[in-house]
């Protein structure tokens, strides 16, 4: 096990599934005590840090309700005594629909765990990070939030408002010891893309053929990139919407 975050503390929502449980996975590996934050109650990816020799607990948040993110805070801090990384990864990827014909019920409830819920993070997150006078945090935008896509109106809405949200508190707290960033993936082999495409190789392929390099992007090129931000390597870094994109956003 490497020891780059020995004695420190990351946490991670969405960390059930895809990008949050490499990322979590990448934490310890690191030497990191990790917390994995998820709504659905799965402790494969706590298992799996175990294993390998890590620590960790798991924590059931709703990301959307205040109530649930200042919990899972509060549990992090008691259960290790402080927080130097958070990766707010836990998003939803909403109804497809065009925008005349998106609900209400879905643009909310889209915003509410993709924005919102990065927000509540951020707003429990920072104020035990400031007590410590170092952190970092990485939002998890995406590539739709740098461009648009037709027929997910609340999710690109939901991705380009997370990058202005990471804008504006690098900003605030950039003289106080927080760096934050934003991550945002292209097109990624994950079980919400599993739930695009319906696994069918036909939808897959038209994905895929988005990609300039050919292929989807893996769930652990993801975690090293926000691991590698969260890492003094990229101190000098805040403020910054990184595309890991396989060139997507550069056509």
């Amino acid at each position: 096990m490497e020891t780059t975050f020995k004695d420190k503390v990351a946490l991670v929502t969405g960390g059930s599934f895809g990008i949050g449980r490499a990322t979590a996975l990448a934490f310890a590996e690191k030497g990191a005590k990790v917390v994995v934050v998820d709504w659905i109650e799965n402790e494969e990816t706590l298992n799996l840090i175990k294993a390998s020799g890590g620590e960790a607990i798991f924590v059931k948040c709703d990301v959307s309700k205040a109530a649930d993110v200042k919990a899972m805070v509060e549990k992090t801090i008691a259960a290790f005594g402080r927080l130097d990384y958070a990766f707010n990864n836990a998003g939803i990827e909403g109804a497809t629909a065009k925008t005349s014909d998106c609900t209400d019920e879905n643009f909310d409830k889209t915003i509410g765990v993709n924005l919102k819920g990065i927000w509540l993070c951020m707003k429990y997150e920072i104020p035990k990070i400031l007590k410590q006078g170092k952190g970092v945090i990485v939002n998890c935008s995406s590539v739709a939030g740098l461009v648009g896509f037709a027929g997910l109106p609340a999710y690109v809405a939901s991705k380009h408002g997370v990058i202005g949200l990471t804008k504006t508190a690098a900003l605030e707290y950039a003289k106080l010891g927080i760096r934050v960033n934003a991550v945002c993936p292209g097109v990624i082999k994950t079980p919400m893309m599993d739930r695009l495409t319906g696994s069918k190789k036909e939808a897959e392929d038209q994905f895929t053929g988005l990609e300039p390099v050919g292929r989807m992007g893996e769930p652990e090129e993801i975690a090293n990139a926000v691991v590698w931000m969260c890492s003094d390597e990229a101190s000098f870094i805040t403020g910054l919407a990184m595309a890991v994109d396989g060139g997507f956003v550069a056509q």
